[in-house]
C-alpha cells in the first residue's frame, strides 16, 4: 500500500522536479536562479496536492498557490529594488531583513504561519510529510545567505513560543505537527546561523522523527486525537508513538534531544542565556501536548466495543520498531560528543 503511493508512475515526475527545483534553487548563483527554482518548486508541488475527489485537498491547493504565489512577488521585488538601487547587498540593514520576509512566508515561520495550519488539515500523511521537512530547504538556505541577527533573533523566539502556545488546545494530529513544526523552524534558523553542518544534523533527526510518524498515521489512518484510543491498536505500537513524539520534543534519552543540547551547549557558551531560557521552556510546553496524547491513547480505556481491528504486516511493524529503537540512541550520542568534542 504504502510503496503503491510512494511509486505512483503519475506522481513520480512530480517528484522528480520536486527534488531538482530545490537543487537549482540553492546551487544558483544569482537570487534570479534562486527565484526561478521557488517558482518551479511550487508548480511541481501544486499536482501532488490536489485531489479532485477530495474537496478539502482542493481548497489546500488553491490556499497554497495562492499564499506561495504572494511571497513569491513579494521575493521578486525585493530583488528588483535591490538591483537597480544597491551596488552592495550588504550595506543596508534593511533590505537583510526585508528579502527574508516572503522566504519566512514561503515555509510558513511565524509570524507569516496562519495560512499553514489550514492547508494541512487538507492534506494526506505523505504531502504533510513534504510540506513539513522538504519545502523548508530552499526558503531557509536562502535566508542563510543574507540576513539581519537582530532581526532573526526575534523571528527565532516569535516561533517557539507560537509553535508551543498554538498547539496546546489542538485535537487534529496534522494540526500538532504543524505547530511542532514552527517551534522546531525556530531551533533550525539558529542551527544554520551557527553552522551548515549542524544544521543538516538538525535537519535530518528531524526528517527522519517526523517520517516515522507520519508513516505510522498513514498505516493506521489516524487524523484526530481520540482515534488513538477509539482503535484497537497494540501496547507496543502505541509505545513506539510514545517513543517518537517524546524524541521529537527533545527529551533525554531520546534522538531529538542530542541535537538540540549541542545548540543549547553553543547558546550558553556565547553568553545568549534569554534565547536559551526561551527555547527549553518552550520545549517543555510541546513535551507537555506531547505527553497528552500518549497518555491518553495508553491509559484511557474505551467502554464500548472498539469493532475496528489493525492487522498489520510484519515488516510493518519491524521497520516501526526498528525506527524507534534508533530514537532512543541520544544519550550515548551525546555522551560520545561530550567525551570527544
Amino acid at each position: 500500500m504504502l510503496i503503491n503511493f510512494l511509486f505512483n508512475s503519475n506522481k513520480m515526475f512530480f517528484y522528480f522536479i520536486l527534488f531538482f527545483s530545490t537543487m537549482i534553487s540553492i546551487s544558483s548563483n544569482s537570487w534570479l536562479g534562486c527565484w526561478i527554482g521557488l517558482e518551479i518548486n511550487l508548480l511541481s508541488f501544486i499536482p501532488l496536492i490536489s485531489n479532485s475527489n477530495n474537496l478539502l485537498s482542493s481548497e489546500a491547493s488553491l490556499k497554497y498557490f495562492l499564499t506561495q504565489s504572494i511571497a513569491s512577488l513579494n521575493f521578486l521585488f525585493i530583488i528588483i529594488m535591490m538591483m537597480m538601487f544597491l551596488k552592495n547587498f550588504n550595506s543596508n540593514i534593511f533590505y537583510n531583513s526585508i528579502l527574508n520576509l516572503p522566504l519566512l512566508m514561503k515555509m510558513g515561520a511565524a509570524p507569516f504561519h496562519f495560512w499553514f495550519p489550514n492547508i494541512i488539515e487538507g492534506l494526506s500523511w505523505m504531502n504533510c510529510f513534504i510540506i513539513f521537512t522538504w519545502q523548508k530547504i530552499s526558503p531557509m538556505i536562502l535566508i542563510s545567505y543574507f540576513y539581519n541577527m537582530k532581526f532573526l533573533f526575534f523571528i527565532m523566539i516569535l516561533n517557539s513560543v507560537i509553535g508551543a502556545l498554538g498547539g496546546l488546545n489542538q485535537l487534529s494530529l496534522r494540526k500538532i505537527l504543524t505547530f511542532s513544526s514552527i517551534n522546531n523552524m525556530g531551533w533550525m534558523l539558529i542551527a544554520i546561523m551557527i553552522s551548515e553542518n549542524i544544521w543538516l544534523m538538525y535537519f535530518s533527526i528531524y526528517m527522519f522523527l517526523n517520517m516515522n510518524l507520519c508513516i505510522m498515521f498513514y498505516l493506521f489512518n489516524i487524523f484526530y486525537f481520540n482515534q488513538l484510543f477509539f482503535i484497537n491498536m497494540k501496547n507496543i505500537i502505541k509505545i513506539c508513538i510514545f517513543i517518537n513524539f517524546l524524541s521529537l520534543g527533545g527529551l533525554p534519552p531520546f534522538l531529538g534531544f542530542f541535537i538540540k543540547w549541542i545548540l543549547i551547549n553553543f547558546l550558553i557558551f556565547n553568553n545568549m542565556f534569554i534565547l536559551s531560557f526561551i527555547f527549553i521552556m518552550m520545549s517543555l510546553i510541546t513535551l507537555f501536548f506531547y505527553i497528552r496524547i500518549v497518555y491518553s491513547s495508553l491509559m484511557f480505556n474505551y467502554i464500548k466495543m472498539k469493532w475496528f481491528k489493525f492487522k498489520m504486516k510484519n515488516y510493518y511493524f519491524i521497520y516501526i520498531f526498528s525506527m524507534s529503537m534508533i530514537s532512543i540512541m541520544g544519550l550515548p550520542l551525546s555522551t560520545f560528543y561530550l567525551y570527544f568534542f
